[in-house]
């Protein structure tokens, strides 16, 4: 087998494609040949160093992806040699095979799409526990997607709609604002002409009728989070997703209070360990609407396994729209 390696979390150019023994699973592991793994924003920042989770040295990045069974290990009674899954387990997915916690492989239907397939748990499974159980959205709601031209971006704006709200996607260009309409946003707003702060926020309100949105659910942070909580409704839900434009705001807390409002924190992956068969009534959910063409992954392209520091790189210049997938040769 070969993964690429991360033995000093520097930066991109530290990864190396390495050659590496084949393992052999251990009790309660599968070892996945990897058709397809998909980056998240995580990735980047873990092999930087700058992720809150860090994982032991050396370690494989790729957090995400979905390949076949090849053998099981003892205890391991509901996968079998052969079968497709998807896994997110952290680690291991940038090669070509992997060791993965049985309990965290989700069997997927015969014919599912492994590309697919490799670019859905993460970006749904954060919308749908955000918008659906911290957010509890309701139909009629109108919903403000923050970077919703990428991958949990364009999850949310189908999940919203899903749950019957009125969606507003917020993107930083033209070209991406065109992509939100396309997988369902009812109104876009292309903040890169809304600046300063305060023309941001009145184009939030404008498109919202002068109310403000009911959920605001941003994964980007820095700038943007102010004046999006300014123009938030009564009694809204201000979504903490993430901060994928670095810095980590510092919002004024007279805001919700004179809205009435609440800032409510989301993080899926803790939510998935302390609330475990919730989290699988979910991603059963979720794969059930993938099957029926409910939700769909957006692919902004796919590049072969050995591209994993281009890939990085064009996630690191905001170059990608919806999901980038690696794809190992069959």
């Amino acid at each position: 087998m070969h993964a690429w390696i991360c033995d000093n979390p520097t930066g991109i150019d530290a990864l190396r494609w390495q050659e590496q023994p084949t393992p052999q699973p251990q009790a309660g592991q599968v070892l996945i040949e990897i058709r397809a793994a998909s980056l998240n924003f995580p990735d980047l920042l873990i092999v930087q160093n700058k992720y809150q989770i860090k994982p032991a040295l050396p370690f494989v990045p790729g957090a995400e992806y979905a390949g076949i069974v090849r053998a099981v290990g003892a205890g391991v009674t509901h996968l079998q040699p052969g079968q497709a899954v998807a896994c997110l387990s952290g680690t291991g997915g940038f090669a070509t095979h992997t060791l993965a916690p049985a309990a965290l492989c989700l069997p997927l239907p015969p014919g599912f799409d492994l590309i697919a397939a490799a670019a859905f748990i993460m970006t749904y499974a954060t919308s749908y526990h955000a918008l659906l159980d911290r957010g509890a959205l309701q139909a009629g709601e109108t919903v403000l997607v923050l970077g919703a031209a990428g991958g949990v971006g364009t999850a949310a704006i189908q999940i919203a709609r899903q749950a019957g709200a009125t969606v507003i996607a917020a993107a930083s260009n033209a070209e991406k604002c065109a992509l939100c309409q396309q997988v369902g946003a009812h109104q876009t707003i292309d903040y890169s002409v809304h600046r300063p702060e305060g023309s941001l926020r009145e184009a939030i309100k404008a498109a919202c009728g002068g109310r403000g949105p009911d959920l605001i659910y941003d994964p980007v942070g820095g700038d943007l989070a102010e004046p999006a909580l300014r123009s938030i409704a009564w009694r809204g839900r201000y979504l903490v997703i993430g901060f994928a434009a670095g810095p980590i705001p510092s919002l004024p807390l007279n805001l919700p209070l004179l809205k009435g409002a609440s800032v409510v924190g989301v993080f899926w992956g803790e939510y998935a360990k302390r609330e475990p068969q919730a989290n699988t009534a979910m991603l059963q959910t979720l794969v059930q609407w993938m099957a029926q063409g409910r939700i769909k992954p957006v692919i902004d392209r796919t590049l072969p396994m050995s591209e994993l520091p281009q890939a990085l790189a064009l996630m690191g210049q905001r170059q990608v729209k919806g999901k980038l997938v690696l794809l190992n040769p069959d």
